[in-house]
């Protein structure tokens, strides 16, 4: 009795929270972050507790075929719900068609063969990995495609494990204790029961709060980037500076501003949409160009900045002409059967400087830099000729101490 409430409220449980997957998949228009699939998931669960509350003790019936077929399925379209939600194309219906036509005639085959023991026990042993397969995908999800997320992958690892180590133990109970083994009121049964309804009460929330994770941080990236180029803008480039001098080794830092040659020209002669192929082409070339660890931002307009980190003034100017002969050496696709159009820019470069403070007055250093570059023929790199400031020369000479 005390079995029977707990699968029932097990599958009130996947079946509610299936119908919540679904009307949030429903609201997320476009990247559903895999929504769909753990709603038809816990379907397919919720729907084969069911069928084993309805069909009786173990045996062989058609409701005992249709509730291992969904039984199985399930973790399939867990795994597919989750390569979604990380970006990674999987689909669904025609697999899952195929999964679901495939076991039910293995199952008729072994039933045939073996016997219904055989049955249950190659159902809980495929089960079991499965679960095992998804536990492997979430370790290397760690190492790889879901790094932001190692404290909640480790915790989901360990959560499907137990229920992978459940269904490789009652494989042995099946193959040992027979069709008994599996009877409701049997301990290691309330055990599994308890497990699973602890395992749908924990995942299933995590699963919204990482949905309402990803769309958090995806707004806060969309409100740190340029729409256009998908640079940095000025707020993105502010919060990179704030976080790089926070850390203990942080160094002086240059600024690179950039500015596209004869910009209106083109805007004038091509139209917007060319110019605005333009700034995209730029700033991929911009970001090919940087090195790890810079920064790379769209002020506005034609104009760029790039933050140069971890190198001296040499250093940022040796960036400075290498993204310079980039952009001249690039031209830039308009498409139409028309000519590909190609562009300069003149750089200006800042001294350095060594906390957020100085920014102001770098970028005023760079301006000047650029200017001097613009009046002098365009297409070229320029340092600033201003006096390097007092705090950025004693940092030069404790260097070289």
């Amino acid at each position: 009795m005390v079995a029977t409430v707990i699968v029932g409220m097990l599958c009130v449980h996947l079946l509610c929270f299936g119908g919540m997957f679904l009307l949030i998949g429903a609201r997320l228009q476009g990247k559903k972050l895999g929504m769909d699939a753990f709603a038809v998931g816990n379907l397919l669960l919720g729907s084969a507790y069911v069928l084993q509350l309805l069909g009786g003790p173990p045996g062989w019936n058609l409701m005992s075929v249709v509730n291992h077929t969904l039984t199985l399925c399930a973790p399939a379209v867990y795994w597919v719900g989750a390569m979604r939600f990380f970006d990674r194309p999987a689909p669904l219906w025609r697999p899952l068609i195929a999964l679901a036509l495939a076991y039910s005639a293995l199952q008729v085959l072994v039933q045939w063969t073996m016997g219904p023991v055989a049955r249950y026990a190659m159902l809980s042993g495929l089960s079991a990995l499965a679960f095992l397969a998804m536990v492997v995908t979430v370790i290397y999800g760690v190492r790889s495609f879901a790094k932001d997320l190692r404290v909640e992958m480790v915790l989901f690892a360990i959560l499907i494990g137990g229920i992978c180590a459940l269904n490789a133990a009652k494989l042995v109970n099946v193959l040992s204790g027979g069709l008994a083994a599996l009877d409701m009121g049997n301990r290691f049964q309330m055990v599994f029961y308890i497990y699973m309804s602890f395992l749908a009460t924990v995942l299933a929330p995590s699963i919204i709060w990482l949905v309402l994770r990803r769309l958090t941080d995806d707004l806060r990236a969309m409100a740190a980037r340029d729409p256009l180029t998908q640079l940095l803008n000025r707020r993105g480039l502010t919060e990179g500076l704030e976080a790089h001098f926070r850390s203990r080794n942080a160094g002086p830092v240059h600024l690179l501003v950039v500015d596209i040659d004869h910009f209106k020209r083109i805007n004038d002669t091509w139209g917007h949409e060319v110019g605005d192929t333009v700034l995209r082409h730029v700033a991929d070339v911009l970001r090919e160009a940087a090195r790890k660890g810079d920064l790379a931002c769209r002020v506005g307009g034609e104009e760029f900045v790039i933050v140069c980190r971890d190198t001296d003034s040499a250093g940022a100017m040796r960036l400075a002409e290498r993204m310079r002969a980039a952009i001249e050496q690039h031209a830039v696709p308009t498409g139409g059967g028309r000519d590909p159009i190609r562009c300069t820019a003149t750089i200006g470069v800042s001294h350095g400087f060594i906390s957020g403070h100085g920014f102001d007055r770098a970028m005023q250093e760079a301006d000047a830099a650029l200017y001097q570059g613009k009046a002098a023929g365009r297409n070229r790199v320029v340092q600033s000729t201003e006096s390097a400031p007092a705090a950025t020369r004693a940092k030069g000479s404790l260097s070289m101490a």
